[in-house]
């Protein structure tokens, strides 16, 4: 475990140093203090190692070997071009200030020199720690373990300090996918993914088709891959279905599902509501043996990127049939990136016995007041359903995932100071109560929601 110790003074750097937070938040955060929140409890918050309960960590790669490929399931660099938000672009000044804390460039430095001394620092510290880089890099975020989303894990990537949460959303497709790829431009690079990394399970398991039915399929398939999984060190699964589909995962009749599984199975391509209902369908089976493993879902609930993604398919309150449904009460549910930007709807759900959510994505992309304000709105009613994560992702060595951790950490902590810093100061909480509530959302919560236990 990292030794807890204040953070390099480089580190207050910046949009989210505690002077700039007094200013631009003491008001909605509830604080009258003219130097932003209690230095004490700023201090109290950096100095935890937490659990990131959301990223895609990038394995280490020999030099001369192919890359990383298994960071996710559904990367998407095949789409057409698409806007991201200030806060993602790797221009913003907040990436710059975190490689100058990682990898000491002078601040000085601008254009082509700039970009050539971040290159050579970043790839001589790369070569320095070899496949002790990841480690590093959460050390240097103050992240005591990562869970990372990834295919499969790889080298430098330990167990000790990661947790494993594969990928599930092609389990749901076992049929024909073209009818489903042709409904717009992005998922026509998109379902060709899944139906390859379906492909790569089967491969696993030893199987060359999938089962003539939906029975064989659920036990031979679907039940053997998630032990597989579980037995291989998953901590839990994750769904990107709303990159695909609505998530409105409606109870469907077995029955149906068999019969349009079996009608399809060897050959022929299903109509848009019969692939719909044989995922409705799997989703349940999935997530009830998930449940039975004890591994956690994840399911992506936020604003899309891509330009056909679907707003309105990705709202939280979709998924309230899953989670009111008796079967599932044993599998624990993650709502994550918080459902950005509809964190009222999140707040909703979080009276599910079995739901949670956490911040990744948010501490990147949402206004810093907005990031406090939807903390405040979770925390007066929830503080144990509410998690940390970063959703690190590598955007190249400009934009690196060990950069990306260090600001999603850094906005993070400097958030859920000022937040609870304001429940203080209109006395919702005592002191005492903000540091044992900064305790559960850097990392209690999520070893409880993942049923995890670490040293």
């Amino acid at each position: 475990m990292p030794t807890a110790r204040p953070l390099p003074p480089e580190a207050s750097h910046g949009r989210w140093a505690v002077l700039v937070l007094a200013a631009s938040l003491a008001s909605l955060a509830g604080c009258d203090r003219s130097q932003g929140p209690d230095p004490t409890l700023v201090e109290y918050i950096d100095t935890l190692a937490a659990v990131d309960a959301h990223a895609h960590p990038m394995a280490w790669v020999a030099p001369g070997q192919p890359p990383d490929t298994d960071y996710d399931a559904l990367p998407l660099s095949g789409i057409p071009s698409f806007q991201v938000p200030v806060g993602l672009r790797p221009d913003n000044p907040a990436y710059r200030i975190a490689q100058e804390a990682l990898y000491h460039i002078d601040p000085t430095d601008t254009g082509s020199v700039y970009v050539e001394a971040l290159d050579s620092a970043r790839s001589a510290t790369l070569k320095e720690k070899g496949t002790g880089f990841a480690s590093w890099a959460l050390d240097r975020a103050y992240i005591r373990y990562m869970l990372a989303n990834r295919i499969a894990m790889g080298s430098g990537l330990p167990a000790s300090r990661f947790g494993w949460i594969p990928f599930e959303d092609a389990l749901m497709l076992p049929l024909d996918i073209r009818r489903e790829a042709a409904r717009t431009p992005d998922m026509q690079a998109l379902y060709p993914l899944e139906a390859k990394l379906l492909a790569r399970y089967l491969r696993d398991l030893g199987l060359t088709r999938i089962p003539s039915t939906l029975r064989g399929y659920e036990r031979d398939v679907v039940a053997a891959t998630l032990k597989k999984q579980k037995d291989a060190g998953a901590v839990g699964l994750k769904f990107e279905a709303a990159y695909l589909r609505s998530l409105d995962f409606e109870p469907a009749d077995s029955g149906v599902a068999a019969a349009i599984y079996a009608r399809y199975a060897r050959g022929g391509v299903p109509t848009h509501q019969e692939y719909t209902t044989l995922e409705n369908h799997l989703f349940r089976v999935i997530a009830r043996d998930a449940g039975s493993l004890g591994l956690t879902i994840q399911i992506h609930v936020t604003e899309g990127f891509g330009s056909y993604y679907s707003e309105r398919g990705s709202s939280p309150l979709l998924l309230e049939s899953v989670f009111d449904d008796p079967s599932l009460r044993s599998t624990n549910f993650v709502i994550t990136h918080g459902g950005w930007p509809r964190v009222r709807e999140t707040l909703t759900l979080l009276n599910k016995p079995n739901v949670y959510t956490d911040i990744s994505m948010m501490d990147l992309l949402a206004e810093p007041r907005m990031l406090v304000d939807a903390l405040r709105l979770w925390l007066g009613e929830w503080p144990g359903k509410v998690l940390f994560g970063t959703d690190a992702f590598d955007g190249g060595a400009a934009q690196g995932w060990e950069q990306v951790a260090w600001v999603a950490s850094r906005n993070a902590r400097r958030a859920l100071s000022v937040a609870l810093d304001g429940m203080v100061d209109d006395g919702e909480i005592t002191p005492a109560r903000a540091r044992e509530i900064a305790r559960m959302v850097m990392r209690e919560n999520a070893l409880r929601a993942y049923h995890l236990s670490l040293p």
